[in-house]
């Protein structure tokens, strides 16, 4: 993080099951004083309200205060954006987050981003965070990996973006599913280069 920069960061939610491992990274991430730039894409808000006790408002603005509220956000470091809005900071090079992370990630989603088709700015954000040769972390959550998705997380590693697949350990004796979820939160915010307190780092208690 530069001085006096806020690392920023543009977590895009997709449709795969794992709703809580996206909203918890969120509210780390606050923590962390980062700027944020959220996309949720539709089938997101369907698996949001299935999953958890969420119902979130339709528009982008609606869903940004609703956030800045849950997590109490200080002014305008969520940013929310429709997966139209092709003047967000993020459409361009020039905009382009310091790190992006799609979590969960639909295979769906992870073979777009394969092929850079940039039919959205879900897509578009991920396929520039690309061609700048910024962080990409990919949290699939998917199983089993057909050939075509192992293919595309090749491919995608081999072009520098981070595959992590939503596996969570169980050697540290989690209690309870939030544990779970902690688990891998701390794994992706590793990656990303915040310190965290949600998991004991291996070898100081087993």
């Amino acid at each position: 993080m530069i001085e006096n920069h806020p690392l920023t960061v543009t977590l895009i939610m997709t449709g795969a099951s794992g709703a809580a491992y996206g909203l918890r990274l969120l509210e780390e991430l606050v923590k962390a004083d980062c700027q944020i730039y959220l996309l949720l894409s539709r089938p997101a808000h369907i698996v949001i309200k299935m999953e958890t006790d969420l119902a979130l408002p339709v528009r982008a603005s609606d869903v940004e205060l609703f956030f800045s509220e849950k997590y109490q956000a200080t002014a305008g470091q969520i940013r929310v954006y429709e997966k139209e809005q092709w003047l967000a900071p993020i459409a361009s090079g020039s905009g382009v987050a310091d790190v992006t992370i799609v979590c969960p990630c639909t295979t769906g989603t992870l073979s777009s981003i394969a092929i850079g088709s940039s039919r959205n700015l879900l897509e578009r954000a991920a396929d520039v965070a690309l061609k700048e040769r910024k962080k990409l972390i990919l949290v699939i959550r998917e199983t089993p990996f057909s050939e075509i998705h192992l293919e595309n997380m090749l491919k995608l590693t081999r072009m520098g973006a981070v595959i992590m697949p939503a596996n969570p350990g169980f050697y540290f004796k989690p209690k309870s599913l939030d544990d779970i979820v902690d688990f891998m939160v701390a794994r992706i915010l590793d990656h990303v280069g915040i310190k965290s307190v949600l998991q004991t780092q291996w070898g100081n208690e087993i």
